[in-house]
């Protein structure tokens, strides 16, 4: 590994080839430094990343790649979608999409490595399949990200460059939830005990679970990702003092990225680990919490298309339900409002007219309250949606939509 400045690497930049794949750290984790330097000298270059924030260069000549769209790329004309699990990702860059250059975002040095911090996620693989292929990994080594352990840890041998750079890191500060969305919180915290192992999708609703978990003792973490809520947790000691929290990226405010700095309690996975079914299923009492914009009366969930268009991807969410499915006392529920204000429409509908993202949960939860799915027929399954999730001024409605697709009887 050398130690580098920015004007050395635009020279070291310029002897790689034309219209290069660039994966870059992603998320909250966007190296800045890096991505200024790739873009004033490639003229074209795919920019690979995971739920991209916005500020990321956007030029004709660049093209978008993510299996998670984030705001940063969302209906970009650019941009290249490619539906994957979180958990398959690294395979893509194995044998699909092989990077050229590898942009990672990490912390200072300490003795002979560098850790990921917040962002470990499918960096790890991205590494493994450029250096197979003789590509570059380049790092911006940020005095402020947190130094974290895990697989977030990479070695100075992987690294072929690396800039030292002192540039704040973005925070997504705690936003309180909304009426509905704490409803909706309510009800599922009401379901979670002590000692179970949590894992948190992205949104208000999620958060709102957690906030409401602060009274349970002995709760353990093994998600993709986690905020501030977790920290809220430690705070209150709700957490089981013997386990690691294991995690494969993670966003929020700084108070939550110097809490992680060099907490030897947290562990920063690579996704393929964290997101590994197999894994999931072995935590205790495994309770998931996903978020969804649509979901039908056969319990089909859209949580990642708005009018046919990709608003996001699969992310971790079916991994998760089906690991949590699986675990012995595990439950898996997919949380949404019952009616989306800005469209004014309900959020419960007769059948899909997106594609699925997900399906068979423990349970469909709205701020109306719990409809409970597994281990029911699919029409007790339906009636329960109806009477226990929809908002009442549609119940009649989708109650005759039930019968029309002969899910009950006339």
């Amino acid at each position: 590994m050398r130690v580098i400045t920015v004007e050395k690497l635009e020279s070291i930049l310029s002897r790689i080839g034309d219209n290069p794949r660039v994966v870059a750290s992603g998320n909250f984790a966007t190296p800045k430094t890096l991505l200024r330097a790739v873009d004033s000298v490639f003229p074209t270059y795919r920019l690979n990343m995971l739920n991209a924030q916005p500020g990321i260069p956007n030029r004709e000549g660049i093209t978008y790649e993510t299996a998670f769209v984030g705001p940063g790329m969302r209906h970009h004309e650019r941009l290249v979608y490619i539906p994957a699990r979180l958990s398959l990702v690294p395979e893509l860059f194995r044998d699909h999409y092989k990077p050229d250059v590898v942009l990672l975002h990490t912390s200072s040095q300490r003795f002979d490595t560098v850790s990921l911090g917040t962002e470990v996620n499918i960096l790890p693989a991205a590494i493994e399949a450029v250096r197979e292929r003789g590509g570059l990994v380049i790092a911006q080594a940020n005095t402020q990200m947190p130094y974290t352990y895990g697989d977030a840890q990479v070695y100075h041998d992987d690294i072929d460059f690396l800039v030292e750079v002192d540039e704040p890191l973005d925070v997504h500060e705690p936003i309180a939830p909304s009426p509905v969305s704490q409803a909706v919180g309510e009800g599922i915290a009401a379901r979670v005990g002590d000692g179970s192992t949590m894992q948190m999708g992205i949104g208000e609703v999620p958060n709102a679970v957690v906030s409401r978990l602060v009274d349970r003792k002995g709760l353990r973490i093994w998600t993709e990702m986690f905020s501030d809520g977790v920290l809220d947790l430690h705070k209150n000691d709700a957490l089981d003092q013997d386990r690691p929290l294991t995690a494969s990226f993670l966003f929020g405010s700084r108070e939550l990225y110097d809490w992680v700095h060099m907490n030897t309690r947290i562990r920063m996975m690579r996704t393929e680990f964290t997101n590994n079914p197999g894994r999931i299923e072995k935590q205790a009492l495994m309770t998931s919490v996903n978020s969804a914009l649509q979901v039908d009366l056969l319990d089909q969930a859209n949580a990642s298309r708005i009018k046919g268009r990709i608003y996001s991807g699969f992310g971790g969410q079916t991994d998760f339900i089906v690991g949590a499915l699986h675990s012995r006392g595990g439950q898996s529920f997919i949380a949404l409002p019952s009616w989306h204000a800005k469209a004014d429409t309900s959020t419960i509908v007769p059948l899909l007219e997106e594609p699925v993202t997900s399906f068979q949960h423990s349970a469909v939860a709205t701020e109306n309250g719990i409809a409970d799915i597994f281990g029911r027929s699919q029409a007790v399954q339906a009636r329960n949606i109806i009477k226990y999730a929809a908002h009442e001024s549609v119940r009649d409605d989708l109650t005759k939509a039930a019968v029309d697709m002969g899910l009950f009887e006339h």
